[in-house]
């Protein structure tokens, strides 16, 4: 009864305060409050190891294996990329060919959604948000459309080989075509662009070797990472701008920036360019701070805060570290026991 008379209490005070209001403009929105984030720990392939680490800003405490504790089971396979759309967190499962629907807030399993032709698995691999659908590239030649209500595959759209990452400029989809199973023959060399109202493919754009990562920024540009290449593509016109000499493993855009890890087979380092693909900076770390092996990277767009993962030598566990703006440390934590952290994604409440 008591509850019952605070909750009626409360009620009365805000029509009261609400009634009393010198004008009808509505409250403001509130701003989302960063909890903590998580991290996609990929794993090795075929040892079904992948882990999701929970980190939370309250305590600066890290949870590895936090799916396996929440729901008693483990991923599964490759986690090759994790993206949170609407409220709901979507794990793309490379090796078991799923993708894994949880709670955002709780990491509570909610669904599996199956990524096989038949018996053959699809092989998904990059994810992306759109208008209340899910998109997932698949290496087998095809993009998902995932509507985002009922969890159910509404239509697989035809585009190149072996696509890999995808981006969203205005109300097309641009989705990089790597080719890469057909290493050491040729591989592919095109962006397919599809009309995101019609989710068709419309067109594809020669861009170079065996394209993988990609970015897009509010400005109406594509950038993607070929073999030795970064090429810029105008998602208007639909062609390529410029392109420079530039060997870079993972791309990322915040504001006017573009920020790249360096390549297999090169010394780590994080850089910066401009949205033309001038350099802006060599070297974005600038205290000294030492990454093994940059091999994920993300960027909070409200604070500017970059965040690295370190995949040290593969087999052991890894790292992650956040530098502000200027590119200095402000923490780090181990993933351990996870392996090889792919992805970092923030929990805003």
């Amino acid at each position: 009864m008591k509850k019952n008379f605070l909750q009626f209490l409360s009620v009365g005070l805000l029509f009261v305060l609400g009634s009393c209001s010198k004008n009808d403009d509505p409250l403001p929105t509130p701003i989302p409050v960063t909890t903590g984030l998580y991290v996609l720990n990929e794993g090795l392939w075929g040892k079904n190891n992948t882990m999701l680490t929970y980190y939370d800003f309250s305590t600066n405490t890290p949870s590895t294996d936090f799916f396996e504790a929440v729901n008693g089971s483990k991923l599964g396979d490759t986690g090759n990329d994790m993206i949170v759309y609407g409220g709901k967190l979507y794990i793309v499962m490379n090796v078991s060919s799923n993708v894994e629907v949880a709670d955002a807030f709780t990491a509570k399993h909610i669904a599996k959604i199956d990524m096989k032709d038949g018996g053959t698995p699809r092989q998904p691999r990059y994810a992306v948000g759109y208008k209340n659908k899910v998109l997932v590239s698949s290496y087998d030649g095809t993009v998902a459309v995932i509507d985002t209500t009922s969890l159910s595959i509404e239509k697989f759209i035809t585009v190149g080989s072996n696509p890999e990452q995808l981006v969203v400029s205005g109300d097309k989809l641009f989705v990089a075509n790597s080719g890469g199973l057909n290493w050491p023959g040729p591989t592919d060399s095109t962006v397919s662009v599809v009309d995101l109202t019609t989710m068709t493919e419309k067109t594809k754009i020669v861009v170079g070797a065996n394209p993988g990562k990609m970015a897009a920024d509010d400005n109406g540009n594509v950038y993607v990472a070929t073999t030795g290449k970064v090429v810029r593509v105008n998602a208007g016109s639909e062609t390529v701008v410029n392109t420079i000499d530039a060997n870079v493993y993972v791309i990322r855009s915040a504001g006017n920036k573009l920020y790249a890890t360096s390549g297999y087979g090169l010394a780590p380092n994080v850089a910066v360019y401009n949205s033309d693909l001038t350099v802006s900076a060599d070297h974005f770390i600038t205290d000294g701070t030492v990454v093994t092996y940059p091999y994920g990277l993300n960027i909070d767009d409200e604070t500017g805060d970059v965040y690295v993962t370190d995949a040290k030598d593969y087999t052991s566990a890894g790292e992650v570290f956040c530098f502000d703006k200027n590119g200095v440390k402000k923490f780090s934590f181990s993933v351990t026991p996870g392996l090889n952290p792919n992805k970092v994604v923030l929990v805003k409440k």
